[in-house]
């Protein structure tokens, strides 16, 4: 058995006693929860806080390669599709910081269709590839076309598939540097979850790759805190996903917009569309997005410990307070403003976001972004391993007609 398995096995039952909700699920027969269709998306959100360190400890045993990659690159480039391309979303800004090259996120199929135009100039450059599978069309195929059209350009793979085409194809290919996330974070259900915030984690390896204890620490704080918010908040997030909301806007600023760009996703996913989403940040709603909200929408607000970045925040909470929008809000942050929340609002409390540092924090907004998706799921009707009963969206994108420049 997996060491995480055991150590989650262990957490659940501990999660259980502190939160009835969580027993009340976890208290069924594996078969019963496989029938009602939760039995892997409730396991694959709650073990995140274990396979952080497991995926740290890998990360700290990878720096020699990895810093072999980085070494005089200009450049590192996070590249996915769907909520993998989030995932480099979260990590970009800090990298940048870090590493002191340029540094940008984007979609395979911005690769597929603009190839090294979409690129930064100066060579060499890394390009990081982010993937679940590793199965999806793009992974494999934006891959292969860099590597036809832009020698210069190293690669650098992080997928949590050993079996998946992108780690198959590549594994003995000497210009390609495959690492591959222990198995537990390959979700089996459909929607990306422990994946997300593992992939998130070992890209954000790559700004501290001369810095393990620091890395390690992250890691560690991180495990801790998520730990404590699914103890301490899982009743009022599957509470605040039964109000009649049909609609949700997630608001975030800096490093966490990333994180929100991919809670959005979930809960889009999640209930078959029928609770539509957008993310924002704060200082961009009022161009024209805060039009989206109406009496039916719920906003969720992830509040930044940055002086300056509160402030504008707060203000923009309390503008729609004052235009009396939305049917409610949820409040994630440390140190939140009594202030802020109305009646029928939610405050979910998270000690030591400040001390973290904003930078590392977007697996934490994903966290409870993938929670109340979860929840709401379930009060659709809805089935959260396989949500999408008319086959629309799939685990795996289906294969489609990847197209050459010439064609």
């Amino acid at each position: 058995m997996s060491t995480v398995f055991s150590v989650e096995s262990e957490w659940l039952g501990a999660l259980s006693k502190r939160q009835p909700k969580a027993a009340e699920l976890l208290s069924r027969n594996p078969e019963e929860q496989q029938r009602l269709g939760y039995f892997h998306t409730l396991r694959e959100i709650c073990q995140q806080p274990a396979t952080w360190l497991q995926t740290s400890g890998l990360m700290l045993a990878s720096a020699a390669k990895l810093q072999s990659k980085l070494h005089g690159t200009s450049s590192v480039t996070l590249t996915g599709s769907g909520s993998s391309e989030y995932a480099g979303d979260c990590v970009r800004s800090v990298l940048q910081a870090e590493l002191g090259v340029i540094a940008q996120a984007i979609g395979g199929g911005i690769l597929l269709s603009q190839g090294g135009r979409s690129l930064p100039p100066g060579r060499p450059g890394l390009l990081v590839s982010l993937a679940r599978s590793g199965d999806s069309p793009e992974s494999v195929g934006a891959l292969a076309y860099i590597l036809e059209t832009e020698p210069e350009i190293r690669h650098l793979v992080f997928t949590c598939n050993q079996n998946g085409s992108l780690a198959r194809t590549y594994r003995s290919d000497p210009r390609v540097t495959v690492v591959t996330l222990d198995d537990v974070t390959n979700d089996r259900s459909l929607v990306m979850t422990s994946s997300f915030t593992n992939l998130v984690l070992a890209a954000r390896s790559l700004g501290l790759v001369g810095r393990p204890e620091h890395y390690e620490s992250i890691c560690t704080q991180l495990s801790q805190i998520g730990s404590r918010f699914l103890n301490d908040h899982f009743g009022a997030v599957a509470k605040a996903a039964t109000a009649p909301f049909q609609r949700a806007v997630f608001l975030a600023s800096g490093s966490r917009f990333g994180g929100t760009r991919e809670a959005s996703l979930k809960m889009l996913e999640m209930t078959s569309g029928r609770v539509t989403t957008m993310c924002e940040t704060y200082l961009s709603f009022r161009h024209g997005p805060m039009a989206y909200v109406n009496d039916e929408t719920l906003v969720v607000c992830c509040l930044s410990s940055d002086s300056m970045l509160r402030a504008y925040e707060s203000d923009l909470i309390r503008e729609l307070d004052e235009k009396k929008l939305g049917l409610a809000k949820i409040l994630i942050g440390e140190n939140v403003p009594k202030e802020l929340a109305r009646d029928g609002d939610t405050v979910l409390e998270c000690p030591g976001l400040r001390a973290l540092g904003e930078e590392n924090f977007p697996v934490i907004d994903v966290l409870a972004g993938q929670l109340l998706a979860f929840f709401r799921c379930r009060q659709e009707g809805l089935r959260p391993d396989s949500p999408s009963e008319d086959g629309v969206i799939s685990r795996v994108v289906r294969s489609f007609t990847l197209h050459s420049p010439k064609s």
